[in-house]
């Protein structure tokens, strides 16, 4: 009975070891031009979508107005808005507005509170290493500063307008 299990195994590995053998090898030309078709774009610079849904929104006076809840693109790929989440406690009561992502600034470096007496003042900190706005120019300002930016995503964005105005704005709602 032993032998007959042995053999049995020993015969569907022979089997399956030919079929392996048989198949014909891939020429190195044709790994050379999947290797192209395959190869990743550059992607210094790039920012990941995933960190920027959830990022804080703040105005020019550094109040937060809310935060991402969404991105939404064309069909071409281009982020066209940013679903916003505005007002609420911790998700309750807010409501969702659509608002047209190139308005939206992304700084690198974090919001410096004046309010709060063991906070840094405005002129204790260092400038913005990095400010980039979406649209098709990116400014970029090379100072010294004592934290370095994260290359993955920025530390938040700011959109010239209050809370109240937000607020104001008609809901969005996704359509089903």
């Amino acid at each position: 009975m032993l032998a007959k299990t042995i053999a049995t195994g020993l015969v569907a590995s022979v089997l399956l070891a030919s079929a392996a053998f048989a198949q014909t090898a891939t020429t190195t030309s044709d790994r050379a031009n999947t290797a192209q078709a395959v190869a990743s774009p550059s992607v210094q610079g790039d920012w990941r979508a995933s960190k920027i849904v959830g990022l804080n929104v703040y105005n020019d006076n550094n109040q937060n107005v809310g935060s991402i809840n969404d991105l939404l693109m064309d069909k071409s790929g281009n982020i066209k808005t940013a679903v916003l989440s505005v007002g609420g406690f911790l998700g309750v009561g807010s409501q969702l507005v659509a608002i047209s992502f190139d308005k939206l600034k992304f700084v690198n470096e974090p919001v410096a509170y004046t309010g709060a007496s063991n906070a840094p003042a405005t002129g204790n900190r260092p400038a913005p290493a990095t400010t980039t706005t979406t649209g098709s120019a990116t400014t970029s300002s090379s100072t010294t500063s004592t934290s370095k930016p994260n290359a993955w995503y920025p530390d938040h964005a700011v959109l010239n307008t209050t809370k109240d105005q937000l607020k104001s704005m008609a809901e969005f709602k996704y359509s089903e």
